[in-house]
């Protein structure tokens, strides 16, 4: 599975975590390089293993497109991306009047959407939700057909239009509100906090997963997965013993609870402890004579 990864500049693997708010991983997927975000993202927010129900995703730049708003508005979900090129989107017009109510923004204003198609098209992009709600089908598998730059048959276009929809009533909200803004960016903070105790957990053999066997980088992705899982569940009990003390409970401000994590592991020894008795010696011979 291994692939030269365009981002890091590396050969590799590429490991997609999903995090509940709380730090807490409830999904990982091991992926080629070359995989789509978009599908992992779906993917995970479909085969959980968790009783509640997820009602927004964060994802970066990487994780989003117009398909993937579209997927996620039919699946019942929101997505919320943190947009890295924000200068460069473009609205899309619900109806072709709009253009001169919003002078001010003629800059970022771009065509009218295609209603006709989506209504055309609603049956076949609902039975494409169904086959990814049920599993009938696999994410990639389908996803992959809608993707292609070159489609040009009507059903692939019309999720492509919907998501247009969607993504343009996203942008009205990311611009208009600073609590969505700071909300995507505290749930994507819990991911690199995550990503910062992989290499403080995974220290064997250079923290690289040296097999080249499926079964064997699959059981090591999951192991670290609940080793971390563990970390947090155990700095979560010790969070909490802490915070129930009075002291300290008087000393920490709004901003401090804020800057709380379970994702602690400055406290951590990765090695163990090794405790050396001087006042005693390994009796060599003995053991060379057993």
């Amino acid at each position: 599975m291994t692939e030269w990864h365009v981002r890091y500049n590396r050969r590799g693997v590429m490991i997609y975590w999903h995090m509940e708010r709380q730090a807490t991983c409830i999904y990982s997927q091991l992926k080629r390089c070359s995989s789509s975000e978009v599908t992992a993202m779906i993917e995970g927010v479909l085969r959980h293993c968790m009783d509640v129900t997820v009602e927004r995703r964060y994802v970066d730049s990487h994780g989003q497109s117009e398909v993937a708003f579209a997927f996620c508005h039919l699946l019942g979900f929101d997505l919320a991306p943190r947009l890295k090129a924000i200068a460069r989107q473009k609205l899309y017009l619900s109806e072709a009047g709009l253009r001169e109510e919003l002078g001010n923004l003629t800059a970022i204003l771009t065509r009218t959407i295609d209603w006709e198609l989506i209504e055309r098209q609603y049956d076949e992009m609902i039975k494409y939700a169904a086959a990814l709600r049920h599993r009938t089908a696999d994410p990639e598998t389908i996803l992959r057909r809608f993707a292609g730059s070159a489609v040009q048959h009507p059903t692939y276009i019309a999720p492509s239009e919907l998501g247009k929809v969607i993504k343009t009533v996203f942008l009205c909200w990311y611009i208009g509100s600073e609590e969505l803004r700071r909300e995507i960016n505290a749930g994507l903070n819990e991911v690199e906090n995550w990503n910062g105790a992989i290499s403080f957990i995974f220290l064997g053999k250079g923290g690289e997963i040296a097999s080249n066997r499926l079964e064997d980088q699959e059981i090591s992705v999951l192991t670290l997965h609940l080793v971390q899982n563990c970390l947090v569940y155990v700095n979560t009990l010790m969070l909490q013993r802490v915070l129930v003390e009075p002291a300290w409970l008087s000393r920490l401000t709004a901003e401090d609870h804020r800057g709380l994590t379970p994702v602690i592991h400055t406290h951590i020894n990765p090695y163990g402890r090794l405790i050396a008795d001087l006042n005693r010696r390994i009796d060599f011979e003995q053991r060379r004579a057993a």
